[in-house]
């Protein structure tokens, strides 16, 4: 999906997205991170344009709505490690970060699990620390409570809450995001709302129906 121009400055610690399917949300978060290239235009991080790879792409990361279609090694300590291999880190370094950003989250005991076996909520904590390990700075999450039951949608709330860095939400989950300070709302490829939660998630009710 297209997004119509806009002009933004996103400086809030926690950032939600919604709309309806469709709306050009996804592409508008996938060109924070340089997944996708403006047409026109450009995208700053940090003071880096996206369409620069080698510097931009490392500020942030990026959680996909199925998080298991990240995870390349069975093992998740194996596959938060090979995301910091090829940046010159020793063995002993990397086995460090590894257990570092398990202990972060109360992780330890993911650490020598196959990804197969875990559940929705372990899924998105693994993904995490895969991301998180290699240090950025901005973490935007696809639907991160998408088909969770109740206990895992808990679980990663609660993860995103306690979340140091800046996050972007994309979400039909209107709860999850209810408390945030600022929420873009988009609609038919354009910016309908630039507002609070409440406001912006009232309007899209109203569009919804």
């Amino acid at each position: 999906m297209a997004v119509e121009p806009l002009t933004l400055s996103l400086t809030e610690n926690r950032l939600g997205v919604i709309g309806l399917n469709g709306s050009g949300k996804t592409t508008f978060a996938r060109m924070i991170n340089g997944l996708m290239k403006p047409t026109t235009g450009k995208v700053i991080v940090n003071g880096r344009d996206t369409r620069d790879e080698k510097t931009a792409l490392a500020d942030v990361g990026f959680i996909f709505q199925s998080p298991q279609n990240q995870i390349i090694l069975p093992i998740v300590k194996d596959d938060i490690a090979f995301g910091l291999k090829g940046r010159g880190f020793s063995k002993a370094e990397i086995d460090r970060k590894v257990e570092l950003v398990l202990a972060r989250f109360n992780a330890e005991e993911l650490a020598t699990r196959r990804a197969h076996e875990l559940s929705g909520g372990e899924l998105q904590i693994a993904a995490l620390c895969s991301v998180l390990a290699t240090g950025p700075n901005i973490l935007i999450l696809d639907e991160p409570t998408n088909q969770l039951d109740l206990r895992n949608r808990a679980l990663v709330q609660k993860t995103i809450d306690g979340l140091e860095e800046n996050v972007v939400v994309i979400t039909h989950d209107l709860e999850l995001i209810s408390g945030f300070e600022r929420v873009l709302l988009f609609h038919e490829g354009r910016l309908e709302t630039d507002a609070p939660a409440a406001e912006a998630i009232t309007r899209y009710r109203e569009l919804a129906v």
